[in-house]
Protein backbone atom coordinates (compact mmCIF):
# COMPACT_ATOMS: atom_id res chain seq x y z
CA UNK A 1 0.00 0.00 0.00
CA UNK A 2 1.43 3.38 -0.94
CA UNK A 3 1.88 6.13 1.64
CA UNK A 4 -0.89 8.10 -0.04
CA UNK A 5 -3.26 5.15 0.13
CA UNK A 6 -2.35 4.36 3.74
CA UNK A 7 -3.55 7.80 4.79
CA UNK A 8 -7.00 6.98 3.44
CA UNK A 9 -7.84 4.00 5.65
CA UNK A 10 -10.34 5.08 8.33
CA UNK A 11 -10.25 3.39 11.71
CA UNK A 12 -13.11 1.27 13.00
CA UNK A 13 -14.80 4.29 14.58
CA UNK A 14 -13.73 7.01 12.16
CA UNK A 15 -16.17 8.71 9.82
CA UNK A 16 -16.03 7.51 6.22
CA UNK A 17 -16.27 10.48 3.87
CA UNK A 18 -17.69 9.64 0.45
CA UNK A 19 -17.86 11.64 -2.77
CA UNK A 20 -20.77 11.05 -5.16
CA UNK A 21 -19.84 11.08 -8.85
CA UNK A 22 -23.05 11.11 -10.91
CA UNK A 23 -25.96 12.67 -9.04
CA UNK A 24 -29.02 11.39 -10.91
CA UNK A 25 -31.87 9.45 -9.38
CA UNK A 26 -29.95 6.19 -9.04
CA UNK A 27 -26.93 7.85 -7.49
CA UNK A 28 -28.96 9.78 -4.93
CA UNK A 29 -31.09 6.72 -4.15
CA UNK A 30 -28.18 4.42 -3.36
CA UNK A 31 -26.42 7.25 -1.51
CA UNK A 32 -29.35 7.36 0.91
CA UNK A 33 -28.80 3.65 1.63
CA UNK A 34 -25.05 4.17 1.92
CA UNK A 35 -25.48 6.95 4.46
CA UNK A 36 -27.52 4.64 6.71
CA UNK A 37 -24.30 2.77 7.50
CA UNK A 38 -22.78 4.01 10.79
CA UNK A 39 -20.70 7.19 10.67
CA UNK A 40 -20.86 7.85 6.91
CA UNK A 41 -21.06 11.28 5.28
CA UNK A 42 -21.23 12.50 1.70
CA UNK A 43 -18.88 15.47 1.72
CA UNK A 44 -18.60 16.20 -2.03
CA UNK A 45 -20.63 15.67 -5.19
CA UNK A 46 -19.80 15.91 -8.89
CA UNK A 47 -22.02 16.01 -11.96
CA UNK A 48 -21.82 17.55 -15.42
CA UNK A 49 -25.49 18.60 -15.04
CA UNK A 50 -25.66 21.30 -12.37
CA UNK A 51 -29.36 20.84 -11.45
CA UNK A 52 -28.63 17.24 -10.42
CA UNK A 53 -25.49 18.30 -8.62
CA UNK A 54 -27.41 20.99 -6.74
CA UNK A 55 -30.03 18.46 -5.61
CA UNK A 56 -27.34 16.09 -4.36
CA UNK A 57 -25.48 18.86 -2.57
CA UNK A 58 -28.66 20.03 -0.85
CA UNK A 59 -29.28 16.47 0.32
CA UNK A 60 -25.68 15.90 1.43
CA UNK A 61 -25.53 19.07 3.53
CA UNK A 62 -24.42 22.67 3.44
CA UNK A 63 -20.73 21.78 3.86
CA UNK A 64 -20.68 19.44 0.83
CA UNK A 65 -18.65 20.68 -2.13
CA UNK A 66 -19.92 20.58 -5.73
CA UNK A 67 -17.79 20.08 -8.85
CA UNK A 68 -18.75 19.83 -12.51
CA UNK A 69 -15.49 17.91 -13.20
CA UNK A 70 -15.15 14.86 -10.95
CA UNK A 71 -11.34 15.03 -11.12
CA UNK A 72 -11.50 18.02 -8.79
CA UNK A 73 -13.41 15.88 -6.29
CA UNK A 74 -10.66 13.24 -6.46
CA UNK A 75 -8.13 15.87 -5.31
CA UNK A 76 -9.87 16.28 -1.93
CA UNK A 77 -7.67 14.74 0.76
CA UNK A 78 -10.54 14.21 3.21
CA UNK A 79 -12.56 12.02 0.80
CA UNK A 80 -11.97 8.35 1.61
CA UNK A 81 -14.11 6.73 -1.08
CA UNK A 82 -16.18 7.58 -4.12
CA UNK A 83 -19.56 6.32 -5.23
CA UNK A 84 -19.75 6.26 -9.04
CA UNK A 85 -23.25 6.44 -10.52
CA UNK A 86 -22.58 8.08 -13.88
CA UNK A 87 -23.88 6.68 -17.18
CA UNK A 88 -22.07 3.45 -18.01
CA UNK A 89 -19.54 4.90 -20.47
CA UNK A 90 -17.81 6.84 -17.66
CA UNK A 91 -17.55 3.99 -15.11
CA UNK A 92 -14.12 2.70 -16.12
CA UNK A 93 -12.37 6.05 -16.41
CA UNK A 94 -13.77 7.35 -13.11
CA UNK A 95 -12.89 4.12 -11.28
CA UNK A 96 -9.31 3.94 -12.52
CA UNK A 97 -8.64 7.62 -11.75
CA UNK A 98 -10.16 7.16 -8.29
CA UNK A 99 -7.90 4.19 -7.58
CA UNK A 100 -4.89 6.20 -8.73
CA UNK A 101 -5.95 8.98 -6.33
CA UNK A 102 -6.01 6.54 -3.41
CA UNK A 103 -9.81 6.35 -3.11
CA UNK A 104 -11.89 3.25 -2.52
CA UNK A 105 -14.75 2.83 -4.99
CA UNK A 106 -18.36 1.73 -5.11
CA UNK A 107 -19.22 1.60 -8.83
CA UNK A 108 -22.67 0.91 -10.20
CA UNK A 109 -23.27 -1.91 -12.62
CA UNK A 110 -22.52 -2.52 -15.38
CA UNK A 111 -19.01 -1.82 -14.19
CA UNK A 112 -17.83 -1.03 -17.73
CA UNK A 113 -18.96 -0.39 -21.28
CA UNK A 114 -16.50 -2.95 -22.70
CA UNK A 115 -14.81 -6.10 -21.45
CA UNK A 116 -11.32 -4.65 -21.86
CA UNK A 117 -12.29 -1.69 -19.66
CA UNK A 118 -13.41 -4.08 -16.93
CA UNK A 119 -10.05 -5.83 -16.87
CA UNK A 120 -8.25 -2.46 -16.63
CA UNK A 121 -10.44 -1.60 -13.63
CA UNK A 122 -9.44 -4.85 -11.89
CA UNK A 123 -5.78 -4.14 -12.60
CA UNK A 124 -6.06 -0.60 -11.17
CA UNK A 125 -7.73 -1.83 -7.99
CA UNK A 126 -4.99 -4.40 -7.42
CA UNK A 127 -2.11 -2.07 -8.29
CA UNK A 128 -3.29 0.63 -5.90
CA UNK A 129 -4.62 -1.71 -3.18
CA UNK A 130 -8.12 -0.28 -3.34
CA UNK A 131 -11.45 -1.66 -2.15
CA UNK A 132 -13.70 -1.66 -5.23
CA UNK A 133 -17.25 -2.90 -4.84
CA UNK A 134 -19.54 -3.42 -7.85
CA UNK A 135 -23.15 -2.33 -7.36
CA UNK A 136 -24.54 -5.84 -7.87
CA UNK A 137 -26.38 -5.98 -4.57
CA UNK A 138 -27.55 -9.58 -5.06
CA UNK A 139 -24.08 -10.56 -3.78
CA UNK A 140 -25.10 -9.30 -0.34
CA UNK A 141 -28.40 -11.22 -0.29
CA UNK A 142 -28.16 -14.29 2.03
CA UNK A 143 -30.94 -16.18 0.23
CA UNK A 144 -28.87 -16.42 -2.96
CA UNK A 145 -26.01 -17.90 -0.94
CA UNK A 146 -28.49 -20.40 0.54
CA UNK A 147 -29.74 -21.36 -2.93
CA UNK A 148 -26.15 -21.84 -4.11
CA UNK A 149 -25.52 -24.28 -1.26
CA UNK A 150 -28.74 -26.21 -2.02
CA UNK A 151 -27.96 -26.56 -5.71
CA UNK A 152 -24.25 -27.29 -5.38
CA UNK A 153 -25.00 -30.01 -2.78
CA UNK A 154 -27.30 -31.64 -5.32
CA UNK A 155 -30.44 -31.27 -3.18
CA UNK A 156 -32.69 -30.67 -6.20
CA UNK A 157 -30.88 -33.13 -8.43
CA UNK A 158 -28.77 -32.30 -11.45
CA UNK A 159 -29.35 -28.79 -12.85
CA UNK A 160 -28.62 -28.70 -16.55
CA UNK A 161 -30.77 -25.73 -17.60
CA UNK A 162 -31.13 -22.25 -16.09
CA UNK A 163 -33.41 -19.53 -17.35
CA UNK A 164 -32.92 -15.79 -16.68
CA UNK A 165 -35.36 -13.10 -17.75
CA UNK A 166 -36.17 -9.38 -17.57
CA UNK A 167 -39.49 -8.16 -18.94
CA UNK A 168 -40.96 -4.65 -19.03
CA UNK A 169 -43.69 -2.91 -21.01
CA UNK A 170 -42.38 0.51 -21.91
CA UNK A 171 -44.85 3.12 -23.15
CA UNK A 172 -44.98 3.20 -26.93
CA UNK A 173 -46.43 6.69 -26.76
CA UNK A 174 -43.12 7.95 -25.39
CA UNK A 175 -41.06 6.10 -27.99
CA UNK A 176 -41.02 8.65 -30.77
CA UNK A 177 -38.01 10.09 -32.63
CA UNK A 178 -36.77 13.33 -31.10
CA UNK A 179 -34.91 16.09 -32.95
CA UNK A 180 -31.57 17.47 -31.83
CA UNK A 181 -31.80 20.68 -29.81
CA UNK A 182 -29.59 22.99 -27.71
CA UNK A 183 -28.31 21.45 -24.50
CA UNK A 184 -30.21 22.56 -21.39
CA UNK A 185 -28.76 25.24 -19.14
CA UNK A 186 -26.28 23.90 -16.64
CA UNK A 187 -25.20 20.88 -18.71
CA UNK A 188 -21.65 20.35 -19.97
CA UNK A 189 -22.74 18.23 -22.93
CA UNK A 190 -19.23 17.71 -24.28
CA UNK A 191 -18.07 16.18 -21.01
CA UNK A 192 -21.28 14.15 -20.68
CA UNK A 193 -20.48 12.53 -24.05
CA UNK A 194 -16.87 12.36 -22.87
CA UNK A 195 -14.89 9.45 -24.36
CA UNK A 196 -17.72 8.48 -26.74
CA UNK A 197 -18.11 9.93 -30.27
CA UNK A 198 -19.14 13.58 -30.35
CA UNK A 199 -22.79 14.16 -31.32
CA UNK A 200 -25.26 17.06 -30.99
CA UNK A 201 -27.41 17.16 -27.86
CA UNK A 202 -30.53 15.04 -28.09
CA UNK A 203 -32.81 14.48 -25.07
CA UNK A 204 -33.08 10.81 -26.03
CA UNK A 205 -29.35 10.42 -25.30
CA UNK A 206 -29.65 12.02 -21.89
CA UNK A 207 -31.34 11.26 -18.58
CA UNK A 208 -33.53 8.16 -18.41
CA UNK A 209 -33.03 6.95 -21.98
CA UNK A 210 -29.27 6.99 -22.60
CA UNK A 211 -29.25 3.17 -22.33
CA UNK A 212 -30.82 3.00 -25.79
CA UNK A 213 -27.43 3.83 -27.40
CA UNK A 214 -24.28 1.72 -27.70
CA UNK A 215 -22.11 4.80 -27.07
CA UNK A 216 -23.26 4.94 -23.44
CA UNK A 217 -24.66 1.54 -22.48
CA UNK A 218 -25.43 -2.04 -23.45
CA UNK A 219 -29.19 -1.76 -23.07
CA UNK A 220 -31.51 -3.85 -20.92
CA UNK A 221 -29.18 -6.85 -20.55
CA UNK A 222 -26.35 -4.78 -19.01
CA UNK A 223 -28.82 -2.88 -16.83
CA UNK A 224 -31.29 -5.37 -15.31
CA UNK A 225 -29.76 -8.52 -16.80
CA UNK A 226 -26.34 -7.92 -15.26
CA UNK A 227 -27.71 -8.61 -11.76
CA UNK A 228 -29.39 -11.89 -12.60
CA UNK A 229 -26.69 -13.23 -14.90
CA UNK A 230 -24.11 -12.63 -12.18
CA UNK A 231 -26.37 -14.37 -9.65
CA UNK A 232 -26.81 -17.32 -12.01
CA UNK A 233 -23.03 -17.75 -12.15
CA UNK A 234 -22.72 -17.36 -8.36
CA UNK A 235 -25.33 -20.05 -7.69
CA UNK A 236 -24.00 -22.45 -10.31
CA UNK A 237 -20.40 -21.97 -9.16
CA UNK A 238 -19.03 -20.84 -12.53
CA UNK A 239 -17.25 -17.74 -13.83
CA UNK A 240 -17.55 -17.79 -17.63
CA UNK A 241 -19.31 -19.65 -20.47
CA UNK A 242 -17.69 -21.63 -23.27
CA UNK A 243 -19.94 -20.43 -26.09
CA UNK A 244 -22.46 -17.63 -26.61
CA UNK A 245 -25.12 -17.19 -29.29
CA UNK A 246 -27.93 -14.66 -29.50
CA UNK A 247 -30.81 -13.25 -31.51
CA UNK A 248 -32.55 -9.93 -31.10
CA UNK A 249 -33.14 -6.50 -32.49
CA UNK A 250 -35.56 -3.64 -32.91
CA UNK A 251 -38.69 -5.45 -33.99
CA UNK A 252 -41.27 -2.87 -32.91
CA UNK A 253 -39.71 0.39 -31.76
CA UNK A 254 -38.44 2.72 -34.50
CA UNK A 255 -37.51 5.83 -32.53
CA UNK A 256 -33.79 6.06 -33.31
CA UNK A 257 -32.55 3.84 -30.51
CA UNK A 258 -29.87 1.20 -31.11
CA UNK A 259 -30.08 -1.35 -28.29
CA UNK A 260 -32.68 -4.11 -28.86
CA UNK A 261 -36.28 -4.19 -27.71
CA UNK A 262 -36.15 -8.02 -27.68
CA UNK A 263 -33.09 -10.17 -26.98
CA UNK A 264 -32.51 -13.88 -26.44
CA UNK A 265 -29.07 -15.25 -25.50
CA UNK A 266 -27.86 -18.82 -24.96
CA UNK A 267 -24.77 -19.46 -22.84
CA UNK A 268 -23.14 -22.92 -22.85
CA UNK A 269 -21.07 -23.99 -19.84
CA UNK A 270 -19.25 -27.27 -19.27
CA UNK A 271 -22.28 -29.09 -17.83
CA UNK A 272 -25.33 -26.87 -18.29
CA UNK A 273 -27.01 -24.30 -20.53
CA UNK A 274 -28.34 -20.91 -19.45
CA UNK A 275 -30.61 -18.61 -21.43
CA UNK A 276 -31.39 -14.92 -21.06
CA UNK A 277 -34.56 -13.24 -22.29
CA UNK A 278 -35.04 -9.47 -22.39
CA UNK A 279 -38.24 -7.73 -23.45
CA UNK A 280 -39.07 -4.02 -23.41
CA UNK A 281 -42.59 -4.42 -24.79
CA UNK A 282 -44.25 -7.05 -22.58
CA UNK A 283 -44.01 -7.15 -18.82
CA UNK A 284 -45.52 -10.55 -17.99
CA UNK A 285 -42.33 -12.59 -17.76
CA UNK A 286 -42.97 -16.19 -16.76
CA UNK A 287 -44.12 -18.42 -13.96
CA UNK A 288 -47.24 -18.55 -11.83
CA UNK A 289 -47.96 -16.84 -8.55
CA UNK A 290 -48.01 -18.15 -4.99
CA UNK A 291 -50.73 -16.41 -2.93
CA UNK A 292 -49.20 -14.03 -0.41
CA UNK A 293 -45.72 -14.14 -1.96
CA UNK A 294 -44.18 -10.82 -3.08
CA UNK A 295 -42.46 -10.53 -6.48
CA UNK A 296 -39.86 -7.91 -7.43
CA UNK A 297 -41.21 -5.08 -9.61
CA UNK A 298 -44.50 -6.93 -10.23
CA UNK A 299 -47.36 -4.59 -11.15
CA UNK A 300 -50.24 -6.84 -12.11
CA UNK A 301 -51.99 -9.86 -10.68
CA UNK A 302 -49.99 -12.54 -12.50
CA UNK A 303 -46.75 -11.08 -13.88
CA UNK A 304 -43.22 -12.06 -12.84
CA UNK A 305 -41.17 -9.49 -14.74
CA UNK A 306 -37.72 -10.55 -13.46
CA UNK A 307 -36.28 -13.83 -12.31
CA UNK A 308 -33.98 -16.83 -12.46
CA UNK A 309 -35.16 -20.45 -12.64
CA UNK A 310 -32.98 -23.47 -11.89
CA UNK A 311 -34.44 -26.67 -13.34
CA UNK A 312 -33.24 -29.69 -11.36
CA UNK A 313 -34.19 -33.33 -11.91
CA UNK A 314 -35.94 -33.39 -8.51
CA UNK A 315 -37.21 -29.81 -8.15
CA UNK A 316 -37.29 -26.32 -9.62
CA UNK A 317 -36.17 -23.17 -7.84
CA UNK A 318 -37.48 -19.73 -8.77
CA UNK A 319 -35.35 -16.92 -7.36
CA UNK A 320 -35.48 -13.15 -7.33
CA UNK A 321 -34.15 -10.20 -5.37
CA UNK A 322 -36.79 -10.31 -2.65
CA UNK A 323 -37.70 -13.99 -2.51
CA UNK A 324 -37.47 -17.58 -3.72
CA UNK A 325 -39.65 -20.67 -4.17
CA UNK A 326 -39.13 -24.43 -4.53
CA UNK A 327 -41.45 -26.58 -6.64
CA UNK A 328 -40.77 -30.35 -6.24
CA UNK A 329 -41.14 -32.52 -9.32
CA UNK A 330 -44.40 -34.51 -9.16
CA UNK A 331 -44.33 -38.18 -8.32
CA UNK A 332 -45.14 -40.58 -11.13
CA UNK A 333 -46.16 -44.26 -11.07
CA UNK A 334 -44.15 -47.01 -12.69
CA UNK A 335 -45.18 -47.70 -16.27
CA UNK A 336 -44.27 -49.86 -19.22
CA UNK A 337 -41.75 -48.33 -21.53
CA UNK A 338 -40.98 -48.97 -25.18
CA UNK A 339 -40.05 -52.54 -26.15
CA UNK A 340 -41.23 -53.80 -22.79
CA UNK A 341 -38.66 -51.90 -20.70
CA UNK A 342 -40.13 -50.76 -17.38
CA UNK A 343 -40.01 -47.08 -16.41
CA UNK A 344 -39.56 -46.95 -12.63
CA UNK A 345 -41.75 -44.78 -10.47
CA UNK A 346 -40.55 -41.32 -9.69
CA UNK A 347 -40.41 -40.75 -5.94
CA UNK A 348 -40.22 -37.26 -4.54
CA UNK A 349 -36.78 -36.58 -3.02
CA UNK A 350 -37.03 -36.59 0.77
CA UNK A 351 -34.92 -33.42 1.01
CA UNK A 352 -37.18 -31.40 -1.31
CA UNK A 353 -40.31 -29.73 -0.02
CA UNK A 354 -42.56 -27.07 -1.44
CA UNK A 355 -41.64 -23.77 0.16
CA UNK A 356 -41.35 -20.06 -0.42
CA UNK A 357 -39.74 -17.14 1.38
CA UNK A 358 -39.66 -13.37 1.05
CA UNK A 359 -36.57 -11.46 2.14
CA UNK A 360 -35.35 -7.89 2.51
CA UNK A 361 -34.18 -5.99 -0.56
CA UNK A 362 -30.34 -6.16 -0.27
CA UNK A 363 -29.16 -2.67 -1.32
CA UNK A 364 -28.71 -1.42 2.26
CA UNK A 365 -26.79 -4.56 3.21
CA UNK A 366 -24.57 -4.17 0.13
CA UNK A 367 -23.76 -0.57 0.98
CA UNK A 368 -23.02 -1.53 4.58
CA UNK A 369 -20.66 -4.26 3.33
CA UNK A 370 -18.75 -1.67 1.28
CA UNK A 371 -18.37 0.70 4.23
CA UNK A 372 -17.28 -2.15 6.52
CA UNK A 373 -14.62 -3.17 3.99
CA UNK A 374 -13.35 0.40 3.62
CA UNK A 375 -12.61 0.23 7.35
CA UNK A 376 -11.44 -3.38 7.63
CA UNK A 377 -9.71 -3.71 4.21
CA UNK A 378 -11.42 -7.06 3.70
CA UNK A 379 -12.56 -8.12 0.22
CA UNK A 380 -16.12 -6.91 -0.42
CA UNK A 381 -18.99 -9.21 -1.42
CA UNK A 382 -18.95 -7.95 -5.02
CA UNK A 383 -15.25 -7.33 -5.52
CA UNK A 384 -14.41 -5.72 -8.86
CA UNK A 385 -13.25 -9.08 -10.28
CA UNK A 386 -16.73 -10.49 -9.61
CA UNK A 387 -18.31 -7.34 -11.00
CA UNK A 388 -16.17 -7.54 -14.11
CA UNK A 389 -17.13 -11.16 -14.81
CA UNK A 390 -20.83 -10.48 -14.29
CA UNK A 391 -20.77 -7.46 -16.60
CA UNK A 392 -18.72 -9.43 -19.14
CA UNK A 393 -21.47 -12.04 -19.37
CA UNK A 394 -24.01 -9.39 -20.36
CA UNK A 395 -21.59 -7.76 -22.82
CA UNK A 396 -20.87 -11.15 -24.43
CA UNK A 397 -24.58 -11.53 -25.13
CA UNK A 398 -24.64 -8.19 -26.92
CA UNK A 399 -21.56 -9.02 -28.98
CA UNK A 400 -23.09 -12.34 -30.07
CA UNK A 401 -26.28 -10.56 -31.15
CA UNK A 402 -24.44 -7.78 -32.98
CA UNK A 403 -22.20 -10.18 -34.92
CA UNK A 404 -24.77 -12.94 -35.49
CA UNK A 405 -22.11 -15.52 -34.65
CA UNK A 406 -21.88 -18.43 -32.26
CA UNK A 407 -18.86 -17.25 -30.30
CA UNK A 408 -16.30 -19.45 -28.54
CA UNK A 409 -14.93 -17.68 -25.48
CA UNK A 410 -11.45 -18.12 -24.05
CA UNK A 411 -11.94 -16.87 -20.50
CA UNK A 412 -8.23 -17.02 -19.68
CA UNK A 413 -7.29 -14.66 -22.52
CA UNK A 414 -10.62 -12.81 -22.42
CA UNK A 415 -10.91 -13.07 -26.17
CA UNK A 416 -12.81 -15.07 -28.77
CA UNK A 417 -11.42 -17.89 -30.81
CA UNK A 418 -11.20 -17.09 -34.52
CA UNK A 419 -13.71 -14.20 -34.51
CA UNK A 420 -11.81 -10.96 -35.22
CA UNK A 421 -15.01 -8.99 -35.83
CA UNK A 422 -16.27 -9.94 -32.38
CA UNK A 423 -12.87 -9.30 -30.80
CA UNK A 424 -12.98 -5.73 -32.10
CA UNK A 425 -16.04 -5.14 -29.88
CA UNK A 426 -14.14 -6.08 -26.71
CA UNK A 427 -12.71 -2.56 -26.46
CA UNK A 428 -13.27 0.95 -27.78
CA UNK A 429 -11.24 4.01 -28.73
CA UNK A 430 -11.59 7.02 -26.44
CA UNK A 431 -12.32 10.43 -27.93
CA UNK A 432 -9.72 13.08 -27.15
CA UNK A 433 -9.29 14.86 -24.78
CA UNK A 434 -11.08 12.27 -22.61
CA UNK A 435 -8.54 9.48 -23.18
CA UNK A 436 -7.50 9.71 -19.53
CA UNK A 437 -6.73 6.01 -19.07
CA UNK A 438 -5.04 3.46 -21.33
CA UNK A 439 -6.81 0.33 -22.56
Amino acid sequence: MTALSAQRVPGANDRVNIGLIGCGGRGRGVARSMREAPNVAYTAVADVYKPNGDQAREWAGADAKYFSDFRKLLELKDVDAVHIATPDHWHAIATVLACQAGKDVYVEKPVSLTIREGRVMVEAARKHNRIVQAGTQHRSAPHFQKIAEIIQRGDIGAVRFVRVWNYANHSLAAMQPRPDEPAPEGLDWDMYVGPSPKVPFNPFRFLGTYRYFWDYSGGYITDFGNHRLDTMQQIMGVTAPRTISASGGLYVVKDGRETPDFLSVTYEYDNFIATYEGSNLNGHGMGGRTPGHRYYNARGEWDQPNGIVFYGTDATIYAERIGWEIFPEPEAPAMAGRRGAAVPARKRAASVKRMWENVEEPTKAHCRNFVDCVRSRKTPNADIEIGHRGTSLALLGNIAMRTGLKLHWDAQREDFRDAPGASALLTRKYRKPYDWIKL
